[in-house]
């Protein structure tokens, strides 16, 4: 049985969608440290310093978490238990 060539692109395509590949895991914990770091310091200096103290570290953590809404999809981060 001879296939088309757009016949076999398409099954490609198909086979391609199925696949699950895992998410890439970082290498070294040293990265993940001095970026959360990095990320740090640059939102420290765009947060309002006339906030209170209380106030700028719950930004800063906010920030640095991530909005709830994205925080299912990060593929950096263990799933949350209980969901």
């Amino acid at each position: 049985m001879t296939v088309t060539r757009s016949e076999a692109i398409r099954r490609l395509v198909e086979l391609g969608f199925k696949v699950k590949t895992p998410a890439k895991t970082v290498a070294k914990p040293g990265r993940r440290t001095r970026a959360r770091e990095l990320a740090t310091q640059a939102i420290g200096k765009i947060i309002d310093p006339a906030a209170p103290p209380e106030e700028r570290d719950q930004r800063r953590q906010r920030l640095t978490k991530g909005p709830p809404e994205f925080r299912e999809a990060r593929v950096d981060q263990p799933k949350a238990k209980g969901k």
